[in-house]
Protein backbone atom coordinates (compact mmCIF):
# COMPACT_ATOMS: atom_id res chain seq x y z
CA UNK A 1 0.00 0.00 0.00
CA UNK A 2 1.49 3.40 -1.01
CA UNK A 3 0.99 6.91 0.31
CA UNK A 4 -0.40 9.83 -1.67
CA UNK A 5 3.01 10.59 -3.23
CA UNK A 6 3.12 7.03 -4.51
CA UNK A 7 6.66 6.73 -3.13
CA UNK A 8 6.53 5.00 0.21
CA UNK A 9 4.76 2.04 1.74
CA UNK A 10 2.29 2.84 4.52
CA UNK A 11 2.24 0.33 7.37
CA UNK A 12 -1.04 -1.08 8.65
CA UNK A 13 -1.85 -2.43 12.10
CA UNK A 14 -4.63 -3.39 14.48
CA UNK A 15 -7.48 -1.01 15.36
CA UNK A 16 -6.72 0.82 18.61
CA UNK A 17 -8.80 2.56 21.27
CA UNK A 18 -9.71 6.20 20.64
CA UNK A 19 -7.47 7.82 23.28
CA UNK A 20 -5.05 5.19 24.59
CA UNK A 21 -4.51 3.43 21.25
CA UNK A 22 -2.79 0.10 21.89
CA UNK A 23 -1.25 0.82 25.30
CA UNK A 24 -3.63 -1.43 27.24
CA UNK A 25 -3.23 -4.34 24.82
CA UNK A 26 0.56 -4.02 25.08
CA UNK A 27 0.49 -3.75 28.88
CA UNK A 28 -1.83 -6.77 29.24
CA UNK A 29 0.33 -9.16 27.19
CA UNK A 30 3.45 -7.58 25.61
CA UNK A 31 4.77 -10.78 23.99
CA UNK A 32 1.45 -12.02 22.62
CA UNK A 33 0.51 -8.55 21.41
CA UNK A 34 3.83 -7.99 19.58
CA UNK A 35 3.60 -11.42 17.96
CA UNK A 36 0.07 -10.66 16.72
CA UNK A 37 1.05 -7.21 15.46
CA UNK A 38 4.02 -8.63 13.54
CA UNK A 39 1.46 -10.51 11.44
CA UNK A 40 0.51 -7.17 9.81
CA UNK A 41 3.77 -7.10 7.88
CA UNK A 42 7.47 -6.23 8.02
CA UNK A 43 6.49 -2.85 9.50
CA UNK A 44 3.28 -2.68 11.53
CA UNK A 45 1.73 0.47 12.99
CA UNK A 46 0.50 0.95 16.57
CA UNK A 47 -0.34 3.97 18.68
CA UNK A 48 0.59 4.54 22.33
CA UNK A 49 -1.67 7.28 23.65
CA UNK A 50 -3.41 9.88 21.45
CA UNK A 51 -0.36 11.08 19.49
CA UNK A 52 2.55 8.60 19.76
CA UNK A 53 2.95 6.48 16.63
CA UNK A 54 4.85 3.25 17.23
CA UNK A 55 6.12 0.95 14.48
CA UNK A 56 7.08 -2.68 15.02
CA UNK A 57 9.80 -3.70 12.54
CA UNK A 58 10.05 -7.45 11.92
CA UNK A 59 12.37 -7.70 8.93
CA UNK A 60 16.10 -8.42 9.48
CA UNK A 61 17.33 -6.01 6.77
CA UNK A 62 15.19 -3.15 8.07
CA UNK A 63 16.27 -3.91 11.66
CA UNK A 64 19.91 -3.67 10.54
CA UNK A 65 19.24 -0.20 9.09
CA UNK A 66 17.79 1.02 12.41
CA UNK A 67 20.50 -0.51 14.62
CA UNK A 68 23.54 -0.18 12.36
CA UNK A 69 23.55 1.70 9.06
CA UNK A 70 21.20 4.55 10.05
CA UNK A 71 21.59 4.32 13.83
CA UNK A 72 22.62 8.01 14.03
CA UNK A 73 19.06 8.98 13.10
CA UNK A 74 17.74 7.36 16.30
CA UNK A 75 18.09 7.53 20.05
CA UNK A 76 16.89 5.16 22.76
CA UNK A 77 13.14 5.39 23.28
CA UNK A 78 11.71 7.69 25.98
CA UNK A 79 10.59 4.80 28.20
CA UNK A 80 14.27 4.20 29.07
CA UNK A 81 14.25 7.53 30.92
CA UNK A 82 12.46 5.61 33.69
CA UNK A 83 15.79 3.83 34.29
CA UNK A 84 17.88 7.02 34.52
CA UNK A 85 17.25 7.54 38.27
CA UNK A 86 18.72 4.04 38.71
CA UNK A 87 21.58 3.81 36.20
CA UNK A 88 22.17 7.52 35.56
CA UNK A 89 24.16 8.01 32.37
CA UNK A 90 25.45 4.43 32.22
CA UNK A 91 25.87 2.56 28.91
CA UNK A 92 22.24 1.44 29.00
CA UNK A 93 20.80 4.97 28.85
CA UNK A 94 23.53 7.36 27.63
CA UNK A 95 23.58 8.65 24.08
CA UNK A 96 25.83 9.63 21.16
CA UNK A 97 29.37 10.99 21.90
CA UNK A 98 29.08 10.48 25.67
CA UNK A 99 27.98 6.86 25.15
CA UNK A 100 30.85 6.20 22.72
CA UNK A 101 33.40 7.73 25.13
CA UNK A 102 32.17 5.65 28.06
CA UNK A 103 32.17 2.54 25.91
CA UNK A 104 35.81 3.19 24.94
CA UNK A 105 36.72 3.52 28.63
CA UNK A 106 34.89 0.34 29.63
CA UNK A 107 35.94 -1.85 26.69
CA UNK A 108 39.26 -3.02 28.26
CA UNK A 109 37.34 -4.66 31.14
CA UNK A 110 35.79 -6.98 28.55
CA UNK A 111 38.93 -7.91 26.61
CA UNK A 112 39.16 -11.66 26.05
CA UNK A 113 42.25 -11.92 28.29
CA UNK A 114 40.40 -10.25 31.17
CA UNK A 115 37.28 -12.36 30.64
CA UNK A 116 39.38 -15.54 30.80
CA UNK A 117 40.73 -14.43 34.18
CA UNK A 118 37.14 -14.12 35.44
CA UNK A 119 36.32 -17.70 34.36
CA UNK A 120 37.89 -19.34 37.41
CA UNK A 121 35.76 -17.16 39.72
CA UNK A 122 32.65 -18.28 37.83
CA UNK A 123 33.56 -21.94 38.42
CA UNK A 124 34.62 -21.49 42.07
CA UNK A 125 31.49 -19.55 43.07
CA UNK A 126 29.16 -22.08 41.43
CA UNK A 127 31.03 -25.06 42.94
CA UNK A 128 30.84 -23.52 46.40
CA UNK A 129 27.17 -22.61 45.98
CA UNK A 130 25.91 -26.02 44.81
CA UNK A 131 28.00 -27.84 47.46
CA UNK A 132 25.28 -26.80 49.92
CA UNK A 133 22.49 -28.39 47.86
CA UNK A 134 21.04 -31.64 49.21
CA UNK A 135 19.76 -34.58 47.18
CA UNK A 136 15.99 -34.44 46.77
CA UNK A 137 15.45 -30.95 48.19
CA UNK A 138 13.16 -28.39 46.58
CA UNK A 139 14.77 -25.07 45.73
CA UNK A 140 13.63 -21.79 44.19
CA UNK A 141 16.00 -22.12 41.27
CA UNK A 142 15.37 -18.55 40.03
CA UNK A 143 16.68 -17.25 43.37
CA UNK A 144 19.67 -19.62 43.15
CA UNK A 145 20.65 -18.34 39.71
CA UNK A 146 20.22 -14.73 40.94
CA UNK A 147 22.50 -15.46 43.92
CA UNK A 148 25.16 -17.16 41.80
CA UNK A 149 25.26 -14.41 39.14
CA UNK A 150 25.24 -11.70 41.83
CA UNK A 151 28.19 -13.41 43.54
CA UNK A 152 30.01 -13.65 40.20
CA UNK A 153 29.44 -10.00 39.26
CA UNK A 154 30.50 -8.91 42.78
CA UNK A 155 33.69 -10.96 42.60
CA UNK A 156 34.65 -9.97 39.05
CA UNK A 157 33.64 -6.31 39.48
CA UNK A 158 34.90 -5.53 42.98
CA UNK A 159 36.85 -8.64 43.93
CA UNK A 160 34.59 -8.97 46.96
CA UNK A 161 32.62 -11.89 48.32
CA UNK A 162 28.87 -11.42 48.34
CA UNK A 163 27.91 -14.61 50.17
CA UNK A 164 24.11 -14.74 50.10
CA UNK A 165 24.44 -11.21 48.71
CA UNK A 166 20.94 -11.39 47.35
CA UNK A 167 19.67 -10.71 50.87
CA UNK A 168 21.60 -7.40 51.05
CA UNK A 169 21.22 -6.02 47.57
CA UNK A 170 18.45 -8.25 46.17
CA UNK A 171 15.42 -6.55 47.78
CA UNK A 172 16.32 -2.97 46.71
CA UNK A 173 17.23 -4.28 43.22
CA UNK A 174 13.85 -6.02 42.96
CA UNK A 175 12.01 -2.89 44.12
CA UNK A 176 13.88 -0.73 41.61
CA UNK A 177 13.22 -3.14 38.72
CA UNK A 178 9.54 -3.60 39.59
CA UNK A 179 8.75 0.13 39.88
CA UNK A 180 10.95 1.11 36.89
CA UNK A 181 9.01 -1.33 34.65
CA UNK A 182 5.71 0.22 35.73
CA UNK A 183 7.07 3.69 35.03
CA UNK A 184 8.36 2.57 31.61
CA UNK A 185 4.92 1.31 30.59
CA UNK A 186 2.88 4.31 31.76
CA UNK A 187 1.94 7.19 29.47
CA UNK A 188 2.45 9.65 32.32
CA UNK A 189 4.50 9.45 35.53
CA UNK A 190 4.50 11.77 38.50
CA UNK A 191 7.97 13.28 39.07
CA UNK A 192 10.02 11.37 41.64
CA UNK A 193 10.17 14.38 44.01
CA UNK A 194 6.43 14.05 44.68
CA UNK A 195 6.35 11.88 47.84
CA UNK A 196 3.86 9.18 46.78
CA UNK A 197 4.23 5.76 48.41
CA UNK A 198 5.75 4.25 45.23
CA UNK A 199 8.10 7.21 44.69
CA UNK A 200 9.34 6.99 48.29
CA UNK A 201 9.94 3.22 47.89
CA UNK A 202 11.78 3.78 44.59
CA UNK A 203 13.99 6.57 45.96
CA UNK A 204 14.79 4.62 49.13
CA UNK A 205 15.82 1.53 47.13
CA UNK A 206 18.13 3.66 44.92
CA UNK A 207 19.65 5.22 48.08
CA UNK A 208 20.35 1.74 49.48
CA UNK A 209 22.07 0.64 46.26
CA UNK A 210 24.02 3.92 46.10
CA UNK A 211 25.22 3.47 49.67
CA UNK A 212 26.74 0.08 48.73
CA UNK A 213 28.35 1.31 45.50
CA UNK A 214 29.75 4.62 46.78
CA UNK A 215 31.24 2.85 49.82
CA UNK A 216 33.02 0.42 47.48
CA UNK A 217 34.27 3.27 45.21
CA UNK A 218 35.48 5.36 48.17
CA UNK A 219 37.35 2.41 49.71
CA UNK A 220 39.02 1.71 46.37
CA UNK A 221 40.07 5.36 45.85
CA UNK A 222 41.95 5.16 49.16
CA UNK A 223 43.56 1.83 48.28
CA UNK A 224 47.07 2.13 46.84
CA UNK A 225 47.21 -1.48 45.61
CA UNK A 226 46.53 -2.14 41.89
CA UNK A 227 43.43 -4.25 41.25
CA UNK A 228 42.73 -6.31 38.14
CA UNK A 229 38.95 -6.53 38.62
CA UNK A 230 36.46 -4.51 36.55
CA UNK A 231 36.34 -1.69 39.10
CA UNK A 232 40.14 -1.39 38.98
CA UNK A 233 40.08 -1.27 35.17
CA UNK A 234 37.25 1.33 35.17
CA UNK A 235 38.98 3.55 37.71
CA UNK A 236 42.34 3.36 35.92
CA UNK A 237 40.82 3.97 32.47
CA UNK A 238 41.83 7.19 30.70
CA UNK A 239 40.32 8.54 27.50
CA UNK A 240 42.88 8.28 24.69
CA UNK A 241 41.78 11.67 23.32
CA UNK A 242 41.85 13.86 26.45
CA UNK A 243 43.53 11.65 29.07
CA UNK A 244 40.63 12.16 31.49
CA UNK A 245 39.24 9.30 33.57
CA UNK A 246 35.81 8.77 35.11
CA UNK A 247 34.36 10.70 38.03
CA UNK A 248 32.88 8.78 40.99
CA UNK A 249 29.40 9.45 39.59
CA UNK A 250 30.36 8.02 36.18
CA UNK A 251 31.94 4.95 37.83
CA UNK A 252 28.78 4.53 39.96
CA UNK A 253 26.51 4.77 36.87
CA UNK A 254 28.51 2.13 34.98
CA UNK A 255 28.70 -0.18 38.01
CA UNK A 256 24.93 0.10 38.53
CA UNK A 257 24.37 -0.65 34.83
CA UNK A 258 26.65 -3.71 35.01
CA UNK A 259 24.98 -4.82 38.22
CA UNK A 260 21.55 -4.74 36.59
CA UNK A 261 22.55 -5.90 33.13
CA UNK A 262 25.23 -8.27 34.35
CA UNK A 263 23.31 -10.39 36.79
CA UNK A 264 19.58 -10.05 36.11
CA UNK A 265 19.79 -11.05 32.42
CA UNK A 266 22.21 -13.95 32.99
CA UNK A 267 20.27 -15.26 36.00
CA UNK A 268 17.05 -15.35 34.00
CA UNK A 269 18.74 -17.00 31.01
CA UNK A 270 20.19 -19.71 33.30
CA UNK A 271 16.82 -20.35 34.96
CA UNK A 272 15.10 -20.70 31.57
CA UNK A 273 17.87 -23.05 30.39
CA UNK A 274 17.54 -25.32 33.43
CA UNK A 275 13.77 -25.45 32.91
CA UNK A 276 14.10 -26.22 29.17
CA UNK A 277 16.64 -29.00 29.79
CA UNK A 278 14.38 -30.57 32.44
CA UNK A 279 11.48 -30.54 29.94
CA UNK A 280 13.53 -32.09 27.12
CA UNK A 281 15.13 -35.35 28.35
CA UNK A 282 17.00 -36.16 25.11
CA UNK A 283 18.72 -32.77 25.00
CA UNK A 284 19.37 -33.00 28.75
CA UNK A 285 21.04 -36.41 28.36
CA UNK A 286 23.19 -35.17 25.49
CA UNK A 287 24.21 -32.20 27.64
CA UNK A 288 25.12 -34.46 30.62
CA UNK A 289 27.10 -36.76 28.29
CA UNK A 290 29.18 -33.82 27.06
CA UNK A 291 29.83 -32.54 30.60
CA UNK A 292 30.88 -36.06 31.68
CA UNK A 293 33.10 -36.51 28.64
CA UNK A 294 34.80 -33.09 28.81
CA UNK A 295 35.06 -32.63 32.58
CA UNK A 296 34.37 -36.03 34.16
CA UNK A 297 34.97 -36.05 37.91
CA UNK A 298 37.82 -33.49 37.99
CA UNK A 299 37.19 -29.82 38.81
CA UNK A 300 35.94 -27.77 35.85
CA UNK A 301 38.56 -25.45 34.32
CA UNK A 302 38.32 -22.21 32.29
CA UNK A 303 39.61 -23.95 29.12
CA UNK A 304 36.62 -26.35 29.23
CA UNK A 305 34.48 -23.51 27.87
CA UNK A 306 35.76 -23.97 24.31
CA UNK A 307 35.21 -27.76 24.44
CA UNK A 308 31.62 -27.58 25.70
CA UNK A 309 30.15 -26.99 22.24
CA UNK A 310 26.78 -28.68 22.80
CA UNK A 311 26.40 -26.73 26.07
CA UNK A 312 27.03 -23.52 24.11
CA UNK A 313 24.28 -24.55 21.66
CA UNK A 314 21.94 -25.26 24.59
CA UNK A 315 22.50 -21.66 25.72
CA UNK A 316 22.02 -20.24 22.20
CA UNK A 317 18.73 -22.12 21.86
CA UNK A 318 17.55 -21.00 25.30
CA UNK A 319 18.37 -17.39 24.33
CA UNK A 320 16.36 -17.90 21.17
CA UNK A 321 13.21 -19.10 22.96
CA UNK A 322 13.46 -16.74 25.95
CA UNK A 323 15.77 -13.82 25.10
CA UNK A 324 16.32 -11.84 28.34
CA UNK A 325 16.38 -8.61 26.31
CA UNK A 326 13.15 -9.20 24.42
CA UNK A 327 12.46 -5.76 22.91
CA UNK A 328 14.47 -2.74 21.72
CA UNK A 329 12.97 0.75 21.48
CA UNK A 330 14.26 3.65 19.36
CA UNK A 331 12.96 7.15 18.70
CA UNK A 332 13.55 8.91 15.36
CA UNK A 333 15.63 12.09 15.84
CA UNK A 334 14.81 13.29 12.33
CA UNK A 335 12.88 12.27 9.26
CA UNK A 336 14.41 9.03 8.08
CA UNK A 337 13.90 6.42 5.36
CA UNK A 338 14.11 2.77 6.37
CA UNK A 339 13.66 0.54 3.35
CA UNK A 340 10.47 1.62 1.57
CA UNK A 341 9.12 3.39 4.66
CA UNK A 342 9.35 7.01 5.77
CA UNK A 343 9.43 7.83 9.48
CA UNK A 344 8.91 11.24 11.06
CA UNK A 345 10.90 12.84 13.86
CA UNK A 346 9.46 11.57 17.16
CA UNK A 347 8.14 8.28 15.73
CA UNK A 348 8.93 5.33 17.95
CA UNK A 349 10.40 2.11 16.53
CA UNK A 350 10.10 -1.23 18.30
CA UNK A 351 12.19 -4.25 17.45
CA UNK A 352 11.54 -7.50 19.29
CA UNK A 353 14.10 -10.28 19.63
CA UNK A 354 11.30 -12.47 20.99
CA UNK A 355 9.21 -11.96 17.83
CA UNK A 356 12.15 -12.48 15.46
CA UNK A 357 13.46 -15.58 17.28
CA UNK A 358 10.08 -17.29 16.91
CA UNK A 359 9.69 -16.75 13.15
CA UNK A 360 9.23 -20.05 11.27
CA UNK A 361 10.90 -18.66 8.13
CA UNK A 362 14.23 -18.65 10.01
CA UNK A 363 13.67 -21.34 12.65
CA UNK A 364 11.91 -24.60 11.74
CA UNK A 365 9.42 -25.59 14.50
CA UNK A 366 10.17 -22.35 16.36
CA UNK A 367 8.42 -23.36 19.60
CA UNK A 368 10.51 -26.53 19.98
CA UNK A 369 13.71 -26.57 22.05
CA UNK A 370 16.35 -28.00 19.72
CA UNK A 371 19.97 -27.04 20.52
CA UNK A 372 21.18 -29.02 17.47
CA UNK A 373 19.83 -26.30 15.19
CA UNK A 374 22.86 -24.16 16.15
CA UNK A 375 25.37 -26.72 14.83
CA UNK A 376 27.47 -26.13 11.70
CA UNK A 377 27.51 -22.33 12.03
CA UNK A 378 23.74 -22.17 11.60
CA UNK A 379 23.62 -18.47 12.54
CA UNK A 380 25.73 -17.63 9.46
CA UNK A 381 23.02 -19.17 7.23
CA UNK A 382 20.25 -16.78 8.33
CA UNK A 383 20.11 -12.96 8.06
CA UNK A 384 22.14 -11.12 10.72
CA UNK A 385 19.12 -9.67 12.50
CA UNK A 386 16.92 -12.76 12.51
CA UNK A 387 18.78 -13.82 15.68
CA UNK A 388 20.34 -11.17 17.95
CA UNK A 389 19.98 -11.99 21.64
CA UNK A 390 22.65 -9.42 22.58
CA UNK A 391 21.28 -6.59 20.40
CA UNK A 392 23.38 -5.10 17.64
CA UNK A 393 25.27 -2.15 16.20
CA UNK A 394 27.25 0.28 18.38
CA UNK A 395 24.98 -0.60 21.33
CA UNK A 396 25.51 -4.38 21.14
CA UNK A 397 25.87 -5.78 24.67
CA UNK A 398 29.44 -5.05 25.78
CA UNK A 399 29.43 -8.09 28.07
CA UNK A 400 28.20 -10.67 25.55
CA UNK A 401 31.36 -12.87 25.67
CA UNK A 402 31.48 -12.60 29.47
CA UNK A 403 27.80 -13.64 29.69
CA UNK A 404 28.15 -16.62 27.34
CA UNK A 405 31.22 -17.94 29.14
CA UNK A 406 29.48 -17.45 32.50
CA UNK A 407 26.32 -19.31 31.44
CA UNK A 408 28.25 -22.25 29.96
CA UNK A 409 30.60 -22.64 32.95
CA UNK A 410 27.87 -22.20 35.59
CA UNK A 411 25.61 -24.70 33.81
CA UNK A 412 28.38 -27.30 33.37
CA UNK A 413 29.58 -26.90 36.98
CA UNK A 414 26.02 -27.44 38.26
CA UNK A 415 25.44 -30.41 35.96
CA UNK A 416 28.58 -32.16 37.11
CA UNK A 417 26.85 -32.82 40.44
CA UNK A 418 23.12 -32.25 39.97
CA UNK A 419 20.18 -32.57 37.65
CA UNK A 420 17.03 -30.57 38.32
CA UNK A 421 13.35 -31.18 37.62
CA UNK A 422 10.25 -29.05 38.05
CA UNK A 423 8.50 -29.47 41.43
CA UNK A 424 5.60 -31.91 40.89
CA UNK A 425 2.92 -29.45 42.08
CA UNK A 426 4.28 -26.59 39.92
CA UNK A 427 1.89 -24.68 37.67
CA UNK A 428 2.88 -23.91 34.09
CA UNK A 429 5.86 -21.54 33.94
CA UNK A 430 5.11 -18.47 31.83
CA UNK A 431 7.37 -15.59 30.78
CA UNK A 432 6.87 -12.24 32.52
CA UNK A 433 8.20 -9.34 30.44
CA UNK A 434 9.81 -7.06 33.05
CA UNK A 435 12.89 -5.05 31.98
CA UNK A 436 14.14 -8.54 31.16
CA UNK A 437 12.16 -11.67 30.30
CA UNK A 438 11.85 -13.52 33.61
CA UNK A 439 9.88 -16.62 34.63
CA UNK A 440 6.68 -15.34 36.26
CA UNK A 441 6.57 -16.08 39.99
CA UNK A 442 9.94 -17.89 39.89
CA UNK A 443 10.63 -21.60 39.34
CA UNK A 444 10.66 -24.25 42.07
CA UNK A 445 12.74 -27.29 41.22
CA UNK A 446 13.87 -30.54 42.88
CA UNK A 447 17.63 -31.10 42.78
CA UNK A 448 18.89 -34.67 42.36
CA UNK A 449 22.51 -35.70 42.81
CA UNK A 450 24.18 -37.36 39.85
CA UNK A 451 27.56 -39.03 39.51
CA UNK A 452 29.70 -38.22 36.47
CA UNK A 453 30.42 -41.31 34.33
Amino acid sequence: MSDSDGLKKVPSGPEGRLISGHVKDFQADPLGFLKRVSGYGEVAKMRFGPFQNVYLISDPDLIKQVLVTKQKSFKKSQDFNALKPVVGEGLLTSEKEYHMRQRRLIQPAFKKTNIRSYAQSMIDITTDYVSKWRDGEERIITQDTMNITLDIISKTMFNMEFKEGYNIIGPPLDTVMHIAVKRMRKLFNLPLWIPTKKNREFNKAIEQLDAVLYTIIEKRRQDTEKHEDMLGILMDARDEEDGIGMTDIQVRDELMTMFLAGHETTANALAWTLLLLSQNPEAEQKFFDEVDQVIGSRSPAPEDFMKLTYTQNVIWESLRLYPPAFVIGREALEEVEIGDYQFKKGDMIMISQYVMHHKPEYFADPEIFRPERFENNFVKTIPAYAYFPFGGGPRVCIGNHFALMEMVLVLATMAQRFKVKLAPDHSRVTPYPSITLRPKGGIRMIVEERTPL
